[in-house]
């Protein structure tokens, strides 16, 4: 995947582009593939709600993602 995954991203647009995202997204305790809240809440939203570091949660995705 050649597009960087930011903050800005809804879950179902990081999941759209990178499927494989949903293991690292579970790493974080975040079960977003099921959570009705995925279609509109950002990464940012969804970081900050579960209380996880934004940059954390951005650093591992990318970096799976590559």
């Amino acid at each position: 995947m050649n597009q960087v995954i930011t903050k800005d991203m809804t879950f179902n647009q990081l999941l759209q582009m990178h499927p494989d995202a949903a293991k690292i997204l579970a790493n974080f305790n975040l079960g977003c593939v099921g959570c009705l809240g995925a279609p509109t809440e950002t990464l940012a939203q969804g970081a900050r709600a579960h209380g996880l570091d934004i940059e954390d949660l951005l650093a591992a995705l990318n970096e799976g993602s590559q």
